[in-house]
C-alpha cells in the first residue's frame, strides 16, 4: 500500500526565504527552524513532496533539490505540478471554510507568518 502525499512549499516553509527572491536558481537562506526534523517526521507515515513557484523557472528544480541536499533534508519529490494531497503546507495560503463572505477582506487583511 503506497503512502498518501503531503505537500510542502519551498520559500518561507522548508527554506526560510529571508533575503526574498533572487532568482530561481539563488536560494542563499537556512532552513526554517526545525523543518528538517519534522519533515524526516511526516515522511515516516506520508510522501512527502516539495511544489513551489521556482519549480517553473529555469533550473528552480535543481536548485531546490541541491539546497535539500546540501542541509540533508530528505523529500521523496521534487516538482512543478500539484499531485493529489491529503493537505498543504504552505505561508501563502488561506483555509477555505466554506464560506465566501469576507473572502475580499481575507485576501486584504493576509500577512505570512514570517511578517505578523
Amino acid at each position: 500500500m503506497s503512502k498518501q502525499t503531503v505537500i510542502f512549499d519551498f520559500d518561507g516553509v522548508i527554506n526560510s526565504y529571508t533575503s526574498r527572491w533572487q532568482g530561481a536558481d539563488i536560494i542563499p537562506d537556512p532552513p526554517v527552524e526545525g523543518i528538517k526534523e519534522a519533515i524526516t517526521e511526516v515522511r515516516k507515515h506520508y510522501r512527502v513532496v516539495v511544489v513551489s513557484s521556482r519549480c517553473y523557472k529555469p533550473g528552480g528544480i535543481e536548485a531546490i533539490k541541491a539546497w535539500l541536499k546540501k542541509y540533508q533534508i530528505q523529500v521523496d519529490d521534487v516538482t512543478d505540478e500539484k499531485p493529489p494531497a491529503v493537505v498543504i503546507f504552505d505561508d501563502r495560503a488561506i483555509t477555505f471554510d466554506g464560506n465566501t463572505t469576507g473572502m475580499l477582506d481575507k485576501i486584504k487583511a493576509f500577512k505570512p507568518w514570517n511578517k505578523k
